[in-house]
C-alpha cells in the first residue's frame, strides 16, 4: 500500500508547488498567435501598383506643386529648380508656411531612390503635409 507522507507540505497543510498549466495554457494561445500573424507582417511579393480610383480631393485655392521629371530635374509650379534652390523657393511659395501641403508628383521612370531623397529633404525641411499626386482612373 502506498502513502504518501509530508512531503511538500507545510505545517499548515499548504502546497508549495507552482501551479504551471496556466501558465502553459497562454504560452500555446501566444505561439498560435503569433504564427498566423507573422506571415501576415512580411512583405516580399512584387507589386504593381494600379492607378488609383479614389474620389479627388478639393484643391486648395493656390497649391504648391512639386514635380520631378523624367530626367530628375525637380520643378517647384512651372519654375526649374534644383536640390539646393528647393527649400528657398518653398519657404517663398508658402510664405515659410510649414503646415502647407505639398503636392508632389512625379514621372512613372523616375527610381525610388529620387523619390525619397526628394522626401527626406521636405521632412528635414518641416514640411510634413506631402499629398502624392497619382493619375486618375477612367473606368469606374
Amino acid at each position: 500500500m502506498a502513502m504518501r507522507l509530508n512531503e511538500g507540505l507545510d505545517d499548515n497543510g499548504e502546497l508549495h508547488e507552482i501551479n504551471v498549466t496556466p501558465f502553459i495554457d497562454v504560452m500555446l494561445v501566444l505561439l498560435i498567435i503569433f504564427m498566423v500573424a507573422a506571415p501576415l507582417a512580411t512583405v516580399d511579393i512584387r507589386v504593381n501598383l494600379p492607378v488609383s480610383s479614389a474620389k479627388p480631393q478639393p484643391r486648395p485655392e493656390k497649391p504648391v506643386f512639386l514635380s520631378v521629371k523624367a530626367d530628375k530635374q525637380l520643378y517647384v509650379g512651372d519654375q526649374p529648380v534644383n536640390v539646393d534652390q528647393l527649400l528657398l523657393v518653398l519657404d517663398q511659395r508658402t510664405q515659410a508656411n510649414k503646415e502647407t501641403t505639398i503636392f508632389f508628383q512625379a514621372d512613372k521612370s523616375v527610381d525610388y531612390e529620387t523619390l525619397m531623397s526628394v522626401m527626406d529633404t521636405l521632412r528635414k525641411a518641416g514640411y510634413l503635409k506631402v499629398g502624392l499626386v497619382g493619375m486618375e482612373s477612367t473606368t469606374k
